[in-house]
């Protein structure tokens, strides 16, 4: 699919003819990872939903800032924090805004990488009142902080140079982790549907992948290898060049996880700095969709991320197949 120089960006044992592969794009900047050293936040760990309340600031250190596709469209951060907890759903994100700085507004950043804290255990329905009421009464339990890193995945604006240039040892403010996630649980197992999950459909354009890749590497998705009896599983990704692709090298760990990647490039004629050329998939994600269609839609869920039109598409299209409303997940 992907032939030229674009070999930086590739798994090194594996050519980029990913089946019928995966896509991306993502901005950037140069080349350094972004690691913050961020304090330890008090002991109690409430899980904040929706865009949650006001941010609880911890310091953090840039440890590096790497640009994250040939383009330079995205940049791809880590953070070392002092306690990774709270962080326990794909989909969860932080603001992050300059240290002490009150007039620039903070950005919100899907975390990229897998949970580092440990999911609560779901309460069966019928239990469910009786142990909020019993939690309320009893408080937040303390518990103990593990440092832990995270990455992110940051696409290029007009406003946001402050971060995607930003330096390795300057400092930035972190909120607490805030969002449900995708409520991956709650929707995917057991049989709330009457149909058990047996095939998960990932969709992300652009830096929306963050979320996705997250919840690929989380292991919360019960997906394994064709053939070892786990669910199934299909990553559809969009962007625009093939330069515009990131995290191209975990393809291949991705596919040994049972996922078949996807990649979906809509303007494949422009031409590529890295002289990348494109044979595989074209169009837009929700196009790749309707030419391949949905597989035992009753038996399905999905995980969306990306621009508004890609996913009200992508959503009309599932449920039409039959795929209940329940399963069709976003991260907020």
């Amino acid at each position: 699919l992907l032939t030229s120089a674009a070999s930086s960006f590739a798994p090194p044992s594996s050519s980029v003819a990913y089946r019928q592969s995966t896509v991306l794009e993502v901005p950037i900047a140069k080349s350094n990872t972004l690691n913050y050293n961020v304090a330890s936040r008090n002991n109690y760990r409430p899980l904040f939903m929706g865009w949650g309340p006001d941010p609880i600031w911890s310091a953090g250190a840039v440890e590096s800032n790497i640009q994250a596709c040939p383009s330079g469209l995205c940049v791809s951060l880590k953070l070392n924090v002092d306690d990774g907890t709270e962080f326990m759903y794909p989909g969860q994100y932080v603001q992050v805004k300059p240290s002490g700085d009150t007039d620039v507004n903070p950005v919100f950043l899907a975390i990229a990488s897998a949970p580092t804290g440990t999911p609560l255990k779901p309460t069966p329905p019928g239990k469910k009142k009786a142990k909020e009421e019993a939690d309320a009464a009893a408080g937040p339990e303390p518990s103990t902080p593990e440092p832990a890193t995270w990455e992110f995945l940051i696409k290029k604006t007009d406003n946001n140079d402050w971060i995607t240039n930003i330096k390795p040892g300057q400092t930035v403010d972190v909120s607490q982790v805030m969002g449900g996630g995708f409520p991956i649980q709650d929707n995917l197992e057991g049989f709330k549907y009457d149909f058990p999950t047996q095939n998960v459909l990932l969709f992300a354009t652009g830096s929306g992948i963050a979320p996705i890749r997250s919840a690929i590497e989380s292991k919360q998705l019960n997906i394994s290898p064709a053939g070892s009896g786990g669910r199934s599983c299909t990553l559809y990704y969009g962007v625009k060049t093939p330069d515009d692709m990131p995290y191209v090298s975990k393809f291949a760990q991705w596919e040994e996880l049972g996922v078949q990647v996807v990649p979906v490039i809509s303007q494949p004629d422009l031409p590529c700095e890295s002289g990348a050329v494109w044979k595989g998939r074209t169009g837009y994600v929700q196009n790749a969709l309707e030419e391949d269609g949905v597989p035992i839609p009753r038996n399905s869920g999905a995980l969306l991320c990306g621009v508004k039109g890609m996913c009200e598409s992508v959503k009309s299209t599932l449920l039409e197949s039959g795929m209940f409303e329940g399963r069709v997940l976003f991260n907020f």
